[in-house]
């Protein structure tokens, strides 16, 4: 029994000795940098496409990312004062603190995995209709599939002949002008370049594919770095749940 204790003790002030060195702080530090980064990477590169999405998932996950980032960098400022003053109430603060990012990015890693595989039947299911029954019906949706098309080189959500049957089609203008397809198709935009579905002027391939190709990739992304930056949470709730054992032992002392 006394052999453990000794060994627990040894242990432990290896960690106490790194703890007081910042390096659980540091870290912690940078790991919120990265996952607070991400987030917002993921959020400026996709937040225009939010609105063609049938469910808040993916924009909840990188939301997530965010506030595990800031609360990472606040517990590292958290960390570094109460190793300096050797305060334990700031230091179990910190540990609470470490413990609700280590949720928060394995929740990520988790989530997005798990919604990686159904992103795919959703956006099979839904993308389609959202083209066919929001454009330049609802005003965000037609600026955003618009950006859809000119961004992936894409027309229609499947297929450019679906935009025969949509709401936009059926327009009175639409019709008086000519236009088979949305001048965002056309391979360069200008005012009713749609009018000519010849494929030397518009784009053939259906958006879903290269839109649901780069948003998998995302949530790679997502995953790869919420579960794997969580591992290094767990080092910092280890070094400062040590240090604030070893203070409390020598405070009872």
């Amino acid at each position: 029994m006394s052999r453990r204790l000794e060994r627990f003790s040894t242990f432990r002030d290896v960690f106490v000795k790194l703890n007081r060195r910042f390096l659980a702080s540091r870290v912690l530090q940078l790991s919120g940098l990265v996952v607070g980064g991400i987030g917002i990477w993921t959020v400026a590169a996709k937040h225009s496409y939010v609105s063609l999405m049938s469910t808040s998932t993916y924009p909840t996950l990188a939301y997530a990312l965010i506030v595990a980032g800031v609360l990472a960098v606040i517990g590292s400022w958290l960390g570094c004062g109460g190793v300096t003053s050797e305060n334990r109430c700031v230091l179990l603060v910190y540990v609470f603190v470490v413990m609700a990012v280590l949720v928060l990015e394995a929740g990520v890693g988790a989530l997005a995995r798990l919604y990686e595989e159904q992103v795919g039947p959703e956006l099979k299911m839904n993308l389609n209709r959202t083209f066919l029954e929001n454009y330049s019906v609802r005003s965000r949706e037609t600026a955003a599939i618009d950006q859809m098309q000119k961004e992936f080189k894409c027309c229609g959500a499947l297929r450019f002949e679906d935009w025969l049957v949509s709401e936009w089609h059926k327009d009175e203008e639409v019709l008086k002008n000519g236009s088979v397809v949305p001048d965002s198709c056309c391979k360069t935009p200008t005012l009713l370049c749609g009018k000519r579905d010849h494929p030397s002027n518009i784009q053939y391939t259906g958006c879903i594919y290269k839109f649901l190709e780069t948003t998998k990739d995302h949530l790679i992304i997502l995953g790869a770095v919420g579960l794997g930056l969580s591992v290094l949470e767990l080092f910092g709730i280890v070094l400062g749940s040590c240090l604030y054992i070893k203070l409390r032992h020598d405070f009872d002392d």
